[in-house]
C-alpha cells in the first residue's frame, strides 16, 4: 500500500462542493463554547456533504483564527448561519420539514445503534455545549433523543465526536 497524495484524493473544490447534492442532515450547535470543537464540527460536516449548520447562542461564528484552524476552510464549502435563539431555529427547522434530533441522555433515548433515520424525510441534530448538553426546553421540542451507546467508564464523549459518530450513522443508514 501507498498513501495517497492530495492529488490523488481527487477532492472536490469549495464551488464544486456549493453545487453538489447534499445530504439531508443539518446540524444544529446549541451553545457551543470551545472554537476548536466549532471548527472540528464544520470539517466533519463538510465531509458527510451537511446541508447547514447553525449557529446559536454563545456559538461563535467565523472568520475566527481558532474555528479555522481546526475546520481547514470547512467554514467556506459548508453553508451555516447564525441564530441566536436555538428554539427559533429548531422551530424554522420544523417548518421546512425537519426532523429534529437531539443528541442527549435522557430517560427515553433510543439507542443510536436502534435509530432508523426515515428516508425521504430531512433531519436535524442538536448538539449541545460541552458541560451542560442540550437545554432542556430543545428536548422538549425533538422529535427524538438519540444516544451513542458507551461501554466505559466515562458517560460522555466530546462533541466533536459525537458529531462525527452521529453524521456517520446516519449517512450509513441513508446510503
Amino acid at each position: 500500500m501507498k498513501k495517497l497524495s492530495l492529488e490523488e484524493l481527487n477532492r472536490m473544490d469549495v464551488a464544486a462542493f456549493k453545487k453538489a447534492e447534499k445530504s439531508p442532515m443539518a446540524l444544529v450547535l446549541d451553545n457551543i463554547r470551545s472554537l476548536n470543537n466549532i471548527g472540528s464540527i464544520f470539517r466533519t460536516a463538510d465531509a458527510f456533504r451537511v446541508a447547514h449548520i447553525y449557529l446559536c447562542g454563545i456559538t461563535a461564528q467565523p472568520p475566527h483564527r481558532d474555528i479555522q484552524k481546526t475546520a481547514l476552510g470547512a467554514t467556506e464549502s459548508v453553508d451555516w448561519s447564525y441564530v441566536e435563539n436555538t428554539q427559533q431555529a429548531v422551530d424554522n427547522l420544523r417548518n421546512e420539514g425537519y426532523q429534529i434530533l437531539a443528541l442527549e441522555q435522557t430517560d427515553g433515548s433510543i439507542m443510536l445503534d436502534e435509530y432508523q433515520p426515515v428516508r425521504g424525510l430531512k433531519h436535524a441534530i442538536v448538539l449541545g455545549n460541552e458541560v451542560k448538553g442540550v437545554q432542556q426546553k430543545i428536548i422538549d421540542l425533538a422529535d427524538a433523543c438519540i444516544e451513542i451507546p458507551q461501554y466505559g467508564t466515562k458517560h460522555s464523549f466530546n462533541v466533536t465526536v459525537s458529531a462525527g459518530i452521529m453524521l456517520w450513522d446516519i449517512f450509513l443508514k441513508l446510503k
